[in-house]
């Protein structure tokens, strides 16, 4: 009976040894794996032709609630530069690089014309690996929707760069409800690597471009759950042509009534209440050329025009909710990194000329081909001067909004740090797990790390345009000027104080740095709009 008792004691201890070793290998592989961070899923949302005060958050009266609520959840920058373009914007984008070292120097070079190599070829350079190739290669999914404008042969096209699913326009501007025949170029409209066919009702580009976006996510959730994937939603919105619902342009053409100089003044001090900007911001005066409101004949065509603008912003901010509400319907939400930013500053061009233009529709409704125009691209920059292709800060300073919830808490207010679009291809290698080599930017993670920012030389040149920033210092050169400006970005970030002939040897010093940088990466001598090769 003794023994009998023994041998159960014994086996009841040998049981409860076994459990206990099981719950200590149970723990510390949970514990184990709770440790080892989760790599992020990656959006990238880019607006196309939006200037620096368009969203509410930056001091727009336009309603944009989802895009505030996502910079009150995260970051929101004040000085983040892209490359004042579309063409050298995206190309610096996909691969973190300056646009000439990977063929995009200018602007894609038409499918018809014979291929050409070299830093103004117009298309993107095989050489360098997109973000899409590096981040598939490293087992992330990868889709894109929305403008691509850095290819336009077949060979170019996005799926033979890196992304698994793509849908949207290849080239860089067309209607929004249709293909216009007579437009200069060929316009493709593609899903996958095949043209598609627009329905003939219920079509608008933005709503297309978000649901397909959204057909991505879902298709991800249930086919590739366990892996990570990487977004790329490119809005064509707001550039021209100006097209809107009625129903979106409705809730603003009595607001504009108001004209751009009261509109422009109001978004000012809406950014200093925001605390976006202080008093290093002085608000640029209206350019001679623009008009005082007062004495605006054709008023109500004007304010038509921004009402419909308006309404693009409105209409994309509506579809970065739907995407939203997917992410969270699936629950990537809290692991996913967002950015938003636009590729250049709002767009002062005017296209009258191209008699695209059905003046017996309303502005904003199939038929119609206009654009909003240099006075409300004016606005579009509040505070600061110039416009989309030149190097003054209106031409390339854009918001930039970061969210990741499961990383980064909420700041208030407005980051002091420094970004450009080179530096969101090593953020993203980083939170990949994915080593970062011979890029020219850094990792934005300093934004939220805790680590401090390295100092960084921003460099940019395109049809003549020139600038170049080094800590708080830039030097600016548009191509009618005849000599380089100076300012002090610590004190001056509306360029309102030229400093060039009180500071000459600095001035001298960065023109000197410019130089060799257009030396190495092959940038010409433009003159006037004619260039000539160095």
């Amino acid at each position: 009976m003794v023994h009998q008792n023994s041998s159960q004691k014994i086996n009841s201890f040998m049981k409860r040894k076994s459990l206990l070793f099981i719950f200590l290998f149970i723990s510390l592989f949970t514990i184990a794996n709770d440790t080892i961070p989760q790599r992020p899923n990656i959006i990238y949302i880019l607006a196309d032709d939006m200037g620096y005060s368009d969203i509410g958050c930056y001091g727009s009266e336009i309603k944009t609630p989802n895009l505030d609520k996502i910079a009150a959840n995260g970051i929101k920058l004040r000085s983040f530069y892209n490359n004042a373009r579309c063409c050298p914007t995206r190309a610096s984008l996909l691969t973190g690089q300056f646009p000439h070292t990977v063929g995009m120097g200018e602007m894609v070079s038409p499918e018809t014309k014979p291929l050409q190599t070299g830093t103004y070829q117009g298309y993107l350079d095989p050489k360098y690996p997109t973000i899409a190739e590096t981040l598939k290669a490293n087992g992330y999914n990868t889709y894109m929707t929305g403008k691509w404008h850095v290819g336009e042969r077949a060979q170019h096209w996005p799926l033979t760069r890196g992304f698994e699913h793509y849908f949207g326009l290849i080239s860089g501007a067309s209607s929004y409800y249709e293909i216009i025949p007579q437009e200069i170029g060929k316009r493709h409209i593609v899903l996958d690597d095949k043209e598609f066919e627009i329905p003939k009702d219920s079509f608008y580009l933005t709503d297309a471009f978000t649901s397909y976006a959204i057909q991505y996510l879902n298709d991800q959730k249930k086919q590739h759950s366990a892996n990570p994937f990487f977004l790329y939603v490119a809005y064509t919105a707001p550039h021209f042509p100006i097209h809107a619902y009625e129903q979106d342009i409705a809730k603003y053409e009595k607001l504009y009534e108001q004209g751009w100089d009261v509109t422009r003044t109001n978004r000012y001090k809406k950014m200093i209440q925001l605390g976006l900007i202080d008093k290093r911001y002085q608000l640029t005066e209206r350019p001679a050329d623009i008009e005082d409101w007062d004495k605006v004949a054709d008023k109500k065509q004007w304010v038509r025009k921004m009402a419909v603008y308006a309404a693009m912003v409105d209409r994309m901010d509506q579809n970065i909710g739907r995407l939203i509400a997917t992410l969270k319907a699936n629950n990537q939400y809290d692991n996913t990194l967002i950015v938003f930013m636009s590729d250049n500053g709002g767009c002062a061009e005017n296209v009258d000329g191209r008699n695209f233009n059905d003046k017996n529709v309303p502005i904003g409704a199939k038929g119609s081909y206009v654009t909003y125009d240099y006075p409300w691209a004016n606005v579009s920059n509040t505070p600061f001067r110039k416009y989309k292709k030149f190097m003054h800060e209106g031409g390339m300073i854009t918001p930039c909004i970061i969210q990741w919830p499961a990383k980064i808490k909420a700041k208030l207010g407005f980051n002091e740090g420094l970004g450009h679009i080179i530096d969101l291809l090593p953020t993203s290698l980083e939170l990949a797990g994915v080593p970062i080599n011979n890029l020219p930017g850094q990792s934005l993670s300093y934004l939220w790390n805790g680590k401090a920012m390295q100092p960084e030389t921003y460099f940019w040149e395109h049809v003549g345009n020139k600038a170049m920033r080094k800590g708080n210092w830039k030097i600016v050169k548009d191509v009618e000027d005849a000599a380089w400006e100076l300012y002090d970005m610590s004190m001056d970030l509306t360029e309102s104080n030229n400093l060039a002939k009180t500071n000459t040897t600095l001035l001298n010093e960065m023109i000197a740095e410019y130089e060799l940088w257009t030396k190495q990466n092959g940038v010409k001598v433009f003159v006037k709009g004619k260039n000539k090769a160095d």
